[in-house]
């Protein structure tokens, strides 16, 4: 099983550097399944060639992945899963890549950071759709396709392998991560235990560029084994990612693809959602160095006091999102009138979905209604509310988009409360994130402390509000907590 990398850019041996493998090494990767090598078959300042070659024990391989199938058949043994790429050369590629699926750097962050001339060359790879799937899968990526069918001797049947040849001009962290996403989706079969972590690894690793991708659901629905409830969730925050300013805050871990500033930026003006991720991901989702309460689940807690103290009855979620907060602010009978507010309709699908709302009597439903609407236009809707709550909203928006929000929100809406959260960028080194790197890669800004302040106070000033800042999550003696709250009070 073998997968070549090659690239023309000067001096070509730069590819050694950002994989993290030199050339003039031979490297060997244990895999639970067989073995995996790295090595250069060519390596000159004009053209590098990386190859990662993958050596399955068949019988390794039936003994790992066919307990309890209750098939003593030989097509354990004899199958084409030593020599065509599929899930378990993603499974290697992960592993053996998995720092430069990154796509960071402190050492040299620009050459990580530009895209290069690459030539990406798979002999062999099980495709069920053929030469054309391969087209529509990688083409809407930026690369040029060369695919054809591969013969079988003896054997009158089309063959469903296809030899693949990918060319563009690609950061290679994004190369990669298409590659451990589409290989196991061009076979359509996994060869591991598909479970809910596999949602969190395809939204990691398809980070914004599969939101967007015309085949998105066909990719999801290979990716995850054709699981309509793992498909629903993932379609759920991909959803998110592309309607919404806020997209999710995808869970950072050892080798999630960390995004730097500017990076997969979404259309001015938006409206935000929320970053809550779906309902599976509670275990994970904005994790916290020792792994205490969710923090995304203390955030809610804690703008649910917050407006609680305040005395609020009615209650407006601008950014609302597939509606987390408004879940737990519909339980809680003090809270009256209950608003959602997205930019994106299929954000509010999802939310109505996940709140039931069809399933209510039409007596209880009267508390709670959902509206498309965008925080930096001005929206009569949005007034007549004891409290408004912006929560991980305000960092998806353009800085120069902010004045906007402020007239919406603490001008024209004005509610006698104002729930502001949003990540402080000084944690961010308890996440393993280096210099400008921020937490999601549609974050247009991340504050600091004294900046988050500094917006704050002149905020409340310009509009007659009194702002109390305070913290959520587990607080660091030095980054203080990773998320900032600011509670505005009108005089």
């Amino acid at each position: 099983m073998l997968l070549t990398i090659s690239t023309t850019a000067r001096p070509a041996t730069d590819l050694g550097w950002l994989l993290r493998k030199h050339p003039e090494n031979v490297q060997r990767f244990d895999q639970s399944f067989g073995s995996a090598w790295v090595f250069y078959p060519e390596a000159t300042e004009e053209r590098c060639t990386a190859a990662l070659m993958l050596e399955v024990d068949p019988v390794r391989l039936a003994r790992a992945f066919g307990r309890g199938s209750g098939d003593a058949s030989l097509k354990q043994y004899v199958n084409d899963r030593p020599y065509a790429a599929s899930s378990l050369l993603a499974v290697a590629l992960g592993k053996v890549f998995s720092t430069v699926r990154t796509g960071q750097s402190e050492s040299r962050p620009e050459l990580a950071a530009a895209p290069m001339p690459l030539e990406i060359a798979l002999p062999a790879v099980p495709c069920k759709g053929g030469a054309g799937l391969v087209e529509e899968l990688f083409a809407p990526l930026g690369w040029e396709v060369e695919a054809e069918a591969v013969p079988l001797p003896g054997f009158d049947a089309d063959s469903r392998h296809v030899r693949v040849r990918l060319r563009g001009e690609l950061r290679l962290a994004d190369a990669l991560s298409q590659l451990y996403v589409l290989l196991p989706v061009l076979d359509d079969a996994k060869h591991y235990w598909v479970d809910i972590g596999e949602v969190d690894k395809l939204v990691r690793a398809g980070g914004d560029w599969l939101a967007a991708h015309p085949r998105r659901d066909l990719i999801t629905r290979r990716y995850l084994a054709h699981r309509k409830s793992l498909e629903r969730a993932a379609l759920t925050r991909l959803a998110e990612a592309e309607g919404s300013e806020a997209a999710i805050e995808t869970p950072i871990e050892e080798d999630a693809p960390l995004m730097a500033a500017g990076q997969g930026a979404a259309p001015a003006g938006a409206a935000p959602a929320t970053d809550e991720a779906a309902p599976h991901a509670d275990a994970v989702a904005d994790a916290e160095p020792h792994r205490t309460a969710p923090l995304h689940r203390k955030r809610i807690a804690t703008v649910l006091e917050a407006l609680r103290e305040a005395g609020a009855t009615s209650v407006v979620d601008l950014g609302c999102g597939s509606g987390k907060l408004l879940a737990q602010l519909f339980k809680d009978r003090r809270f009256t009138r209950v608003t959602g507010v997205d930019v994106a309709a299929r954000a509010l699908d999802l939310a109505e979905r996940a709140l039931r709302l069809d399933r209510m009597p039409e007596r209880t439903s009267q508390r709670l209604e959902l509206l498309q609407g965008s925080v930096v236009y001005r929206d009569k809707r949005f007034a007549g509310y004891d409290a408004a709550v912006l929560m991980e909203v305000v960092e998806h928006l353009d800085p120069g988009r902010l004045p906007a929000m402020e007239r919406v929100v603490f001008g024209e809406a004005r509610p006698r409360t104002v729930v502001v959260t949003t990540p402080n960028a000084e944690y961010n080194a308890r996440y393993g994130l280096e210099g400008r790197q921020m937490r999601h890669a549609d974050h247009r800004f991340e504050w600091d402390r004294a900046r988050f302040a500094a917006w704050a106070t002149a905020t409340a000033e310009r509009h007659g509000y009194r702002v109390r800042i305070a913290g959520v999550g587990d607080a660091d003696a030095e980054a203080g907590t990773p998320t900032q709250m600011g509670v505005f009070d009108r005089d």
